[in-house]
């Protein structure tokens, strides 16, 4: 196992009834924004829960932060933040408005030209203004820990960032506020989280059977889990276990003393940033392409994913990885998510877009092992057509 420093601050509020907690949780004098995203919480009712949780304060509101948020929106957001004086933030959905909320947070008290720098320069971030969640869509984990992904719609480019000063001061996880989210959505989730999972897990072995072992378990509860959650969204257990898994997904302890990967996500957000493709799907598309292509590398780890999450256990390794990579693009297709970059009407000039940008920006050393070039990206988007 390698060396390694874990930190997480964040305070996890789990179950049905929980969103109340927000009252206990914010100081009494804080001035609040509430974020969030084009309204569907207003129509699951958990605006008026997050309302009534928040009587007695000063509640500013800015909406319409988008899916892949946008830096455009989001220093709306910090104008408006630095007039009203407000000095808590609270997240209102799922990953997209906890990540720009996050920005919003470092934005707001930023010195330097411009808060983009804090993704395009990574600009050190010294200080944030506090902020909480209320979880809506289970899937990226941003609910517990200190990243986010911005896209800017003027350049067409998405950077993620992180910090210690951006973690969630408390998340309330409430598997009922995800009842009525849309088959799509919840798709993507199953798929983002299972990546996430995946990126951490098929490296290369350095003896850590425990963080194995629990990346394992997650891979698995989303495999049985997911599927139900898709039937019946009201499943409540079903929903709790799927919601669970996802913030277990990325909140830092399967990564630690473990190498973790990441090209999948960097050449993932291309495809985003891009053609607006939803994140999970630009996931769906690279990985199987970048494990086959990187499978001897990989090849111990892939072996082992095979067998213990899908019984993978007959004919050459050759076969067995390849069953592998087959079944987990089976998983994926069997939620409806497509895994090829013409399910997506993307063709080659895409690719050799995302090349040009790749060498103007200087980008090298993807991967595990730091050995995947911006040809090998060429090569692996390739595989994905």
């Amino acid at each position: 196992m390698n060396n390694f420093t874990f930190y997480n601050p964040v305070k996890i509020i789990f179950g049905k009834g929980e969103i109340k907690a927000v009252a206990k949780e914010i100081p009494a004098d804080a001035r609040v924004m509430m974020t969030y995203g084009g309204g569907s919480i207003k129509k699951n009712k958990v605006y008026d829960q997050v309302m009534d949780a928040l009587k007695g304060h000063k509640v500013i509101e800015f909406s319409g932060i988008e899916p892949n948020p946008r830096y455009e929106t989001l220093m709306k957001a910090v104008e408006l933040a630095r007039a009203e004086q407000i000095d808590f933030l609270l997240a209102v959905g799922g990953g997209s408005v906890i990540d720009g909320t996050k920005l919003i947070a470092a934005a707001i008290p930023f010195q330097g030209e411009e808060p983009w720098d804090i993704l395009s320069k990574k600009t050190p971030v010294t200080h944030a203004v506090p902020f909480g969640v209320v979880l809506t869509l289970p899937a990226t984990g941003s609910e517990m820990n200190s990243g986010s992904v911005i896209t800017r719609e003027e350049t067409k480019e998405k950077f993620s960032f992180g910090s210690p000063f951006t973690f969630p001061k408390f998340s309330i996880l409430d598997p009922e506020t995800c009842y009525t989210l849309p088959p799509r959505q919840l798709s993507n989730g199953v798929v983002d989280a299972f990546t996430h999972v995946l990126e951490q897990y098929l490296t290369y072995p350095v003896n850590a059977p425990l963080q194995d072992r629990m990346a394992e378990s997650i891979l698995i509860t989303l495999k049985e889990e997911g599927p139900k959650v898709l039937a019946n969204p009201t499943d409540y257990d079903a929903m709790a276990n799927f919601m669970w898994s996802a913030t277990m997904a990325l909140n830092g302890v399967i990564r630690v003393g473990v190498p973790t990967d990441w090209a999948t996500h960097m050449i993932g957000h291309e495809l985003t940033a891009l053609h607006g493709i939803d994140h999970a799907r630009t996931l769906a598309i690279v990985l199987p392409s970048l494990l086959r292509y990187k499978k001897e590398t990989k090849r111990e780890k892939l072996l082992q994913y095979g067998e213990r999450v899908w019984g993978v256990t007959a004919g050459s390794e050759e076969e067995r990885i390849e069953a592998t990579v087959q079944a987990t693009v089976n998983f994926f297709e069997s939620l409806d998510i497509r895994t090829k970059l013409k399910d997506y009407d993307v063709d080659q000039e895409t690719i050799r877009e995302i090349v040009r940008r790749f060498e103007q920006r200087g980008v090298k050393n993807l991967g595990e092992r730091a050995d995947i070039q911006v040809s090998d990206v060429e090569q692996i988007l390739t595989m994905s057509l």
